[in-house]
This record gives C-alpha cells, structure tokens and sequence, in this order.
C-alpha cells in the first residue's frame, strides 16, 4: 500500500473509478436483469453504487485540505479501511465542524481580497473551502459506511409456507480485504405477529396492509433492532455465507433464511494506479486512453436452504424448524467460498478489451468469468 500523491494520479483514480462505477450502474440497472434465472432483480445493488458515488466524491473534496490519499494497490484497487472510518467520523461531526468555518461565498470573497491585496494564491483559504465543501457533502449524502443497515426491499407470501417472505439487503466495508459487500437475503418469517397481519386466510399478501417500501431495518419490528445486531456482527469477507445463513437461522427460531446472495465488488485493475496484476496492468498500458484502461471485476456467492427441516414441538422441549443448506462440494472453488453457487464478472471497456484480445489474454485471465464489455451507452455480456 502506497501514498497516493496529489497529483495527476489522484485525478486519474478517481476518473478511473467514476467510470467503472457508472458502468456497473448501467449493467446492474436493467430493468430486466436479475440474479440468476429467478433470483431478485439487480436493480437493487442501485443505492449501493449510489452510496459508493458519493464517498469517493467525498474522497476527492477531502484531498484538498488533507493533502494525501491511500489505496490499496496490491490488493483490491479500492480505498484502504481507514478512509472509510474517517468518512464516517467526519460525517458524525459534521455539523459542530462546519459552525466553525464560514460560508462558501464568505470565503470565496475574501480570496478575491486576499489576491488583489497580497498579488499571490490564498491557499488557506482554498483550503477552507475544501473543507467546507467536503463537510456539506459527507452530512448530505448517504455515504458507504463500515456497516450500512438492513432495508427490507421486497415482502411477498411463499404460498407453500403461507409465511411472509422479506427481500432485506444491508452493506458492509471490509477492512482486512479492503473490498465493499453488499447482501441480499430471501427469508420467511413465521412470528404468529407478522403472519396475521400480512398473510390473508386464502395464503397470499393481504393488499389492505401499506408497506411503504422500502422500510429500514427488517419488517418484523419486534426482530429489527436485533437482527441489525446480528448482521453488523456477521457481515465480514472472513465468514463464508454458509456460516453466516447458518448463524442467522439459529439466532433468530422464527426467520427462516432461505437464499443469502453476497455480492463482492472489486478488486478494481487499472494502469498505473494498481499493482494487483502484473499481467492485467501490463496489457491495460497499451489502451490508447487511459480513462479507459480499467477492469472492474465482482463476484457473486449464493447459499440457499435445499430443505427444511420442520419444527418439533413436544411436552417438555420444542425445536424450532432449521434449514439445510446446499454446499457445492463438487467444486472445490464453491466449497472453499462456502456456497452453494457462484459467478465472477469482469466488466471492461470497449479499448481495453480489445487490447485484451490482441494480446491473446482473454482466455487466460477471464477463463471462469463472465464478460461484460462496456462501450458508450451500451454492456454487451458473455463476449
């Protein structure tokens, strides 16, 4: 990991970064996508890559009055930990720190003054500016945090269970891979509270209940406070999504974790800012323009319940149903994830992909990738 200057590299990372954002904000925003053939729709990761937007906007106010930034360049291509927890420590002081600093216009006004009577650039009070611009911001928008809460995005009824089903998604920043993970998760809730108030004698969604989706936190309110608990505490890269599906269907008797989808963005492959591919960077140093000499790649992991085993209740103990969870142990890959399936993406602008297949590379560094290539307003997968 390497101190990344103010200079032209700063402006490059950041250009370099804004694209690969916007172009996974087209693949991912079809309407018509989804995960799988019946998973939920992408459309969902949208605020998250909003969530990203706005940190790195943040990031790059943030150089003016601090000087520095770092990336983790030998691994994910992202921001190191620590700008994260500094962006949401700013952000919880936000507005004790702006009280003190003057208004843009103010500041503005006096380094007009300042050139016309000193005959040389006011930097402190560019500063000033910065800072005041970075701190409007960081309070404005919904940054990506350590931990993002769970926000229930989708109700419906299983009609087997007659119980109601939550879409809930939540985010995490890990720190030791320095990579952003957002979570989807399908699970069905039994609690006799939720159940009649959702569920309708004939087993479908009563439509008489207004859910102004979506709702933060998991719908079952008496569960909510708990289960953000549980996942601040079960959202690192280090546990498998079979151990935290596994967790969560122990904590929690009368939820029923159906189906957990991680989805892993980066590590990010980009010319001259990353050394996380020699080969990869290598080739991406013969794209023509640099904005687009990137690859931006993700992974998505799946564990889903293949039965469920119902609840006993008895005289004197009860157990509760529990869910058995599918491992691909035919692929070594999915066992080690701790998954039921898998798929790694790759998505590469139109420059570099060519620079790829001239070099004959796209077999031996996209073999078990899907492909996406991005060229002007349009992502054509499975190249």
């Amino acid at each position: 990991m390497n101190v990344v200057d103010r200079n032209s590299a700063v402006t490059h990372y950041f250009s370099t970064m804004a694209s690969a954002l916007a172009g996974l904000e087209q693949f991912f925003g079809q309407s018509d996508r989804r995960f799988g053939e019946k998973g939920p729709p992408t459309l969902h990761l949208l605020p998250y890559l909003d969530r990203l937007r706005n940190s790195f906007n943040s990031w790059q106010n943030r150089i003016g009055f601090t000087g520095q930034f770092k990336i983790a360049q030998a691994e994910s291509g992202f921001p190191i930990f620590q700008n994260v927890l500094e962006l949401e420590n700013d952000r919880a002081g936000a507005a004790s720190r702006l009280s003190t600093i003057p208004d843009v216009g103010k500041l503005r006004a006096e380094m007009v003054d300042f050139i016309l009577r000193q005959k040389e650039f006011p930097a402190a009070l560019q500063q000033q500016i910065a800072e005041r611009l970075y701190l409007e911001q960081v309070q404005a928008g919904e940054i990506f945090s350590p931990f993002v809460l769970p926000t229930t995005v989708a109700v419906s009824v299983n009609p087997q269970s007659r119980r109601p089903s939550y879409l809930v998604s939540w985010a995490a920043f890990d720190g030791v891979s320095t990579l952003p993970m957002i979570y989807l998760a399908t699970i069905e809730d039994s609690a006799e509270n939720v159940t009649k108030i959702l569920v309708t004698e004939d087993g479908k969604l009563n439509e008489e209940v207004e859910i102004p989706l979506p709702v933060g936190g998991l719908l079952n309110p008496e569960l909510a406070r708990t289960f953000d608990d549980f996942c601040a505490k079960n959202s690192a890269y280090s546990l498998t999504p079979a151990t935290i599906a596994t967790n969560m269907d122990r904590d929690f008797p009368t939820l029923h974790p159906k189906s957990i989808r991680r989805v892993v963005l980066g590590p990010l492959y980009s010319t001259g800012l990353t050394q996380n591919s020699g080969r990869v960077t290598e080739i991406l140093d013969r794209v023509r323009k640099p904005e687009n000499a990137w690859v931006m790649t993700w992974t998505v992991q799946e564990v889903f319940s293949k039965r469920e085993q119902p609840a006993v209740k008895g005289f004197f103990s009860s157990t509760p149903a529990t869910q058995e969870f599918h491992i691909e142990t035919h692929d070594l890959e999915a066992a080690r994830m701790g998954v039921s399936t898998y798929e790694k993406h790759a998505l590469v602008p139109h420059d570099a992909y060519q620079a790829l297949y001239a070099a004959g590379e796209i077999k031996p560094i996209f073999g078990n990738f899907k492909v996406h290539v991005i060229s002007g307003n349009q992502v054509v997968s499975e190249v």
